[in-house]
């Protein structure tokens, strides 16, 4: 059996950009797929049998039909965590998990896998970390490292040392343009020197960093209150709009498609943003627009979201969004193929896995 597990140093990495834009990759090139998630963290009903949801979106996307109990044999749930804690070693779950997975794998050219969380240490606890799973099912894997300020080199020697060549090499994600240089000139020579291959770096894009205005009310606890047809529009930044006119006028054009930030008392603020085309407009303080705003705000079909926290707060929980919110959109599934297939050395990936 053939397969990979693509796994990341940290949670909110690109573990279900890469799997996707990897398996809808490998299918158009003529593979036959199996896909599974050997521990789920993401515990969903669908019907009536469980699942893991991530296991099920990349599954659903990728057109594959199998059994959501061979998909994610082992479900992380209240009761899987209070029976794990209890005094006494870790109850061995690679019978169940081997098995599935060679279920899956009739018929296949290669069973793709996601991890979940980071892959040296969620799971520990129960002996079901990357590592092990690994170990267990003969596999290699992919790791991923999402630039945050830095990347993490050290973990990724660290896998390296853990699992030797079962380690096919790394793909460097969400890299900013001013980082590039300093990557391709010191960081990526140093890994291969040290035996981590590089086999993609993917620069940061607006649209996956981006969350739909839809997401946006859920998240932030928000009424839409125009343009409700809109709420899949998808928001790439934010802009807030605390200052004077003239300076935020400045800001908004560097800026015209971001998300707007305002007081539900700043009118002039609001006007100018919908005229500018924002992508959403989100009032603050739990105050509503009036009437010529509501007005101009459906003309121009600009979503408008009326939250209760503060300015500051809302800021603070737009930042955390943007880095950490999940890979759903069906609208990221074709731009996670072409970044895949520009980015990342397929033939070296294939080449690694003997297909």
């Amino acid at each position: 059996m053939r397969g990979l597990y693509i796994a990341s140093t940290s949670a909110y990495s690109g573990k279900n950009m890469i799997t996707l834009g990897l398996g809808l990759k490998f299918q158009q090139d003529g593979l036959n797929l199996a896909y599974m998630k050997p521990v789920g963290a993401q515990a969903k009903q669908f019907g009536d049998v469980w699942g893991d949801e991530d296991a099920h979106m990349i599954q659903e996307a990728l057109g594959l039909t199998a059994d959501p109990d061979l998909v994610t044999p082992i479900l992380i749930t209240q009761d899987f965590i209070h029976k794990a804690f209890a005094p006494g070693v870790c109850v061995d779950r690679y019978p169940q998990i081997k098995a599935a997975c060679a279920k899956l794998a009739e018929g296949k050219d290669l069973v793709l896998m996601s991890g979940s969380g980071s892959f040296l240490h969620s799971g520990k606890y129960c002996c079901l970390d990357g590592v092990s799973v690994i170990k267990a099912l003969g596999v290699k894997t992919l790791i991923i490292d999402r630039y945050i300020n830095e990347i993490n080199y050290d973990y990724l020697l660290s896998i390296r040392e853990a699992v030797g060549d079962a380690m096919l090499g790394c793909v460097l994600n969400d890299i900013p343009s001013f980082y590039m240089e300093e990557l391709e000139r010191n960081l990526i020579p140093f890994l291969r020197s040290r035996g981590v291959e590089v086999l993609g770096v993917i620069p940061h894009d607006n649209l996956l960093g981006g969350i739909s205005v839809e997401a946006l009310a859920t998240n932030l606890g928000g009424r839409l209150i125009s343009a409700s047809h809109r709420g899949d529009r998808v928001v790439e930044s934010f802009l807030i709009g605390t200052m004077q006119i003239e300076n935020f006028l400045t800001h908004f054009r560097k800026h015209p498609k971001a998300a707007v930030i305002v007081g539900g008392d700043r009118a002039d603020l609001q006007l100018v943003a919908i005229e500018g085309n924002c992508s959403c407009l989100i009032l603050t303080g739990n105050l509503y627009p009036n009437d010529v705003i509501l007005a101009r705000a459906e003309a121009e079909e600009t979503p408008v979201l009326v939250v209760r926290d503060d300015t500051y707060s809302i800021a603070k929980r737009m930042d955390n969004l943007l880095k950490r919110h999940k890979f759903r959109s069906p609208t990221k599934f074709g731009q996670s193929r072409q970044l895949v297939a520009s980015n990342l050395d397929i033939k070296a990936i294939k080449a690694g896995l003997g297909l």
